[in-house]
């Protein structure tokens, strides 16, 4: 695409500006910024020479001649370059932040068995049933793909799990292979009479954390393709808590990450990654630590310390008692407490984002509204208040702060990522061969780029549509206006084509 390449440096887009900084650092390509050179020097000469002199004025033109050619025009590029560079790269940053807080806030599969396969060929598929509480209770090898192709007796084996261990649920990785177990699962589901399903899961990052000293800790006993199965089944049961165990850049959800200023990219992703863990809040029971030290005021340290503490003690019964946690002082205490939940707790507003210093002026609203604070446990209360700026008043703390605890009141425990689209399950397989031109399917988002949006709709390849097909109703800029990672949209196949392995969608809206 870029063999002959010419565009305005004012209308260029970021990514193919990163796209051209690849190709030309790969030596691909050669870049150069053309400008009407010799209307520049002449220019440049007309500042020099004011008027003429037969000594002097052919020295001054070849030295401002001189001076545009081998100094001025190189710095000149270097910085329009440097300019055009970083505006992509904080474009592509933005959209990286943006695809992944959409990934991190897809909503969690809770109360099932999950099945985690991580799918290979000449070493096998590794399984790994995680329980409803995300607790891995066995893992085995089985070998239905080439060259082995036992499908018989990996059908068996499946058999057993389903029976002993109630999966309902099965997470594919989409890696090498996965095309081939997908055909195994979807003929066993066939044959078996308990109602299980399968979801295709992206397992980028997967390999990453399975070598990690994280996973060596967290599964001591298994080899890595156990805890990269591991590892599937426990980011479709809740994505946020697995996914913040990998490094953000691993998880494949952006454009020319490695071109962009790392250190940059880095602070973007952890921020985001910190806003998404504050969001949705954190199970003080249940939590890693590398989930808890993305919570404002905790430190790594202190996130093992709340573990350790936890391990000794017993689960935590109220936020007071993390005082009790060597390291976490008042201040610390101060920035976290807010984001921690504890369901089952003695103070059910443990379980809700109002932090303790508000506990006196919930107790106050709920006395005036003649509501028990036992109630918060039976789920959402109806509050109702017709003067907000009265009653802040006579709790005495902000307006703002009062519709945020009447927010919370209303809905107790309440995960922002139930309002999210739902993964699509499958039970049934769809081949390339399958698709065609017209037809209209259900897909999943998986990354969201300046150019277009990748859809997965149970093809081993994701499809792309391109930015100018996303609709036809109005102009957009990005496709970001119009979707986000996770979303679950309808697609009409625009074109198929098997040699390539590659189709095109439509939006069908």
């Amino acid at each position: 695409m870029y063999y002959h390449f010419a565009e305005p440096v004012s209308k260029i887009a970021g990514h193919r500006v990163l796209a051209i900084n690849r190709a030309e650092k790969e030596k691909m390509v050669n870049v150069t910024i053309e400008v009407p050179e010799e209307k520049l020097i002449g220019w440049l000469k007309r500042q020099v020479v004011h008027q003429k002199n037969p000594y002097t004025t052919e020295m001054l033109e070849a030295a401002a001649e001189d001076s545009y050619r081998r100094l001025i025009a190189p710095a000149v590029e270097r910085e329009v370059r440097n300019a055009l560079t970083e505006k992509a790269e904080e474009g592509a940053m933005t959209v990286f932040g943006k695809n992944l807080q959409q990934l991190l806030m897809q909503p969690p599969i809770k109360g099932q068995t999950v099945l985690g396969w991580d799918p290979a060929f000449r070493t096998g598929c590794k399984l790994a049933v995680v329980d409803r509480q995300a607790r891995c209770w066995i893992r085995i090898v089985i070998y239905p793909t080439e060259p082995q192709k036992k499908i018989d007796q990996a059908k068996e084996v499946l058999r057993k799990l389903v029976r002993k261990y109630g999966i309902t649920l099965i997470s594919l990785g989409n890696g090498t292979a996965s095309r081939e177990s997908e055909q195994v699962i979807v003929d066993f589901l066939k044959e078996i009479p308990e109602k299980v399903a399968y979801v295709i899961v992206s397992e980028a990052g997967a390999s990453v954390y399975s070598a990690s000293k994280l996973a060596t800790e967290e599964f001591t006993n298994f080899d890595v393709g156990q805890r990269s199965a591991a590892s599937i089944a426990r980011r479709l049961q809740d994505p946020l808590a697995e996914l913040v165990k990998i490094d953000p850049k691993a998880i494949g959800v952006g454009q020319y990450q490695h071109d962009m200023n790392q250190k940059k990219l880095s602070e973007v992703l952890s921020g985001t990654v910190e806003d998404c863990v504050n969001k949705v809040g954190v199970d003080l029971n249940t939590a890693s630590a590398s989930l808890l030290e993305y919570i404002s005021g905790i430190s790594k340290t202190v996130a093992k310390n709340i573990v350790a503490y936890r391990e000794e003690n017993g689960r935590f019964d109220n936020r007071k008692q993390l005082l009790k946690v060597p390291k976490l002082g008042p201040k610390a205490y101060e920035q976290c407490a807010g984001f921690l939940r504890i369901s089952d707790g003695s103070q059910p507003l443990d379980n809700t984002g109002v932090h303790p210093e508000s506990y006196e002026a919930v107790e106050k609203l709920l006395s005036e509204l003649g509501v028990e604070p036992d109630k918060l446990r039976e789920g959402s209360l109806p509050i109702r208040i017709e003067d907000y700026e009265k009653m802040a008043a006579k709790l005495s703390i902000g307006e703002i702060t009062l519709h945020d605890i009447v927010h919370e009141l209303r809905r107790p425990g309440r995960d922002p990522r139930e309002d999210m689209p739902k993964p699509v399950l499958r039970t049934d397989v769809l081949e390339m061969k399958d698709l065609k031109p017209g037809m209209i399917l259900k897909g999943t988002v998986r990354n969201v780029i300046d150019f277009g949006v990748f859809v997965d709709i149970g093809v081993h390849q994701d499809g792309l549509v391109h930015i100018s097909q996303l609709t036809n109703k109005k102009f957009v800029r990005h496709p970001m206006e119009m979707v986000s990672v996770g979303d679950v949209v309808e697609v009409k196949v625009m074109s198929v084509d098997l040699a390539k392995k590659s189709y095109s969608v439509d939006n069908d809206s």
